[in-house]
């Protein structure tokens, strides 16, 4: 089991202490999974505070001897109930804050409601995206987390060649590979940021399965095996000729990398290798274009440019009213992390940044075709860091 070391996060929680005394806050305080595990290396039951100047302070409910073992924090203490924070706080030499960061993007309106009471006296003000910014730029024990990631995801992909056959239901095929990726060290769960958006391991469709759209901010849906949980792989039996659509998300120490890849039995149309290629075009001119300063939305108006002057505007990431205006996203601790390779966005490229670039055409009644790779951003362009051939694969 690898844990955080103390230098990584002594270093995360100094970016975000400059970014708070650059936004005249006297503190974070931090509850969301994914946040907490960034922070501190542990995402036990627990409240954490990083001062705008100071060693941040770790307060557990539970487990306090998990979170003992798992955080390199300096100050990791047991915390009875949330209306406590501020006495431990004192008793660490932080005063009441003035001005409070929380994570008011995805913190629920009753927690929200009792810090106001605990906190009656501080102005709450949202640091989120202060902590989503200072994520954003992964360090090289990040990178190295999800490079195992795509190992796994390689290896899947091999299981995948071998698994497709004739007949065979999206949802059993689904079960095999998931079988496969979580014997070779996968979590099992892939965590959104975005309210009420959730995955699980990813999307395998084939044929017009491909083409039904979903609830998810994706550019494919699925028609799943219920409305309870409608995306994904259903009962559809795959035939020969059809595009399998492979989508699918890999977690090594929680870090993700996504990747797509299409497959097809014995054979596919001159006109779905076609579009699949203008894809693989378009994904490769935005990672040589992906360099630090460069806006998500310039990269996504390249990508529309070059599906326009292709014949494939209409069909780029779903049909009609259910389009979605991006070809790629931010991926890391979460599946929607910054940036964002969308319509408007004006937030420029970092080195380091880690990109999932996804370029994918739709066609009603036929299926999806596309790419793709998750990708580190450098002077030079972003960097490859799955794996694999995006070339379509023919099975027997």
């Amino acid at each position: 089991m690898r844990y955080t070391p103390k230098s990584e996060l002594d270093s995360r929680a100094g970016k975000l202490q400059a970014l708070l005394a650059a936004n005249d806050l006297d503190g974070a305080l931090i509850v969301q999974n994914a946040d907490l595990f960034y922070f501190a290396g542990t995402l036990q039951q627990s409240h954490l505070y990083i001062p705008r100047e100071g060693v941040p302070v770790l307060m557990t409910r539970r487990s306090f001897a998990r979170a003992q073992a798992e955080s390199a924090l300096e100050r990791v203490v047991p915390l009875a109930s949330p209306r406590d924070v501020p006495r431990v706080l004192q008793q660490h030499g932080y005063a009441r804050p003035k001005r409070l960061g929380l994570e008011l993007d995805v913190l629920p309106a009753n927690l929200y409601l009792g810090h106001r009471e605990i906190f009656a006296l501080a102005e709450l003000c949202d640091c989120s995206t202060l902590i989503r910014r200072v994520r954003a730029v992964k360090s090289p024990f990040e990178l190295a987390a999800m490079r195992r990631a795509a190992q796994i995801g390689e290896k899947t992909m091999a299981a995948m060649r071998e698994l497709l056959v004739e007949g065979i239901s999206e949802i059993a095929l689904a079960g095999k590979l998931e079988a496969v990726a979580r014997g070779l060290g996968h979590q099992g769960l892939a965590r959104f940021r975005l309210f009420n958006n959730e995955m699980f391991y990813g999307h395998l469709m084939a044929g017009k399965s491909a083409a039904h759209p979903s609830y998810l901010s994706s550019p494919t849906g699925g028609p799943g095996q219920s409305p309870a949980f409608s995306q994904g792989s259903g009962p559809h039996k795959i035939r020969r000729g059809e595009p399998v659509l492979f989508d699918y998300v890999f977690v090594s120490d929680g870090y993700i990398v996504d990747q797509t890849r299409i497959l097809a039995i014995g054979s596919l149309s001159d006109k779905l290798r076609r579009a699949h290629d203008a894809m693989v075009e378009i994904q490769n001119a935005i990672a040589a274009a992906a360099k630090p300063g460069v806006t998500g939305g310039a990269l996504f108006q390249l990508a529309r440019n070059m599906a326009q002057r292709s014949g494939y505007a209409d069909h780029l990431g779903g049909i009609g009213k259910d389009q979605i205006t991006f070809v790629g996203h931010g991926v890391g601790l979460e599946m929607d992390e910054y940036p964002f390779l969308a319509k408007g966005q004006a937030m420029p490229l970092e080195a380091g940044m880690v990109i999932a670039v996804e370029p994918k055409v739709t066609f009603a009644n036929v299926g999806t075709v596309g790419i793709e790779n998750t990708f580190v951003v450098t002077e030079r362009g972003a960097r490859r860091i799955t794996r694999g051939s995006d070339e379509v694969v023919i099975v027997p």
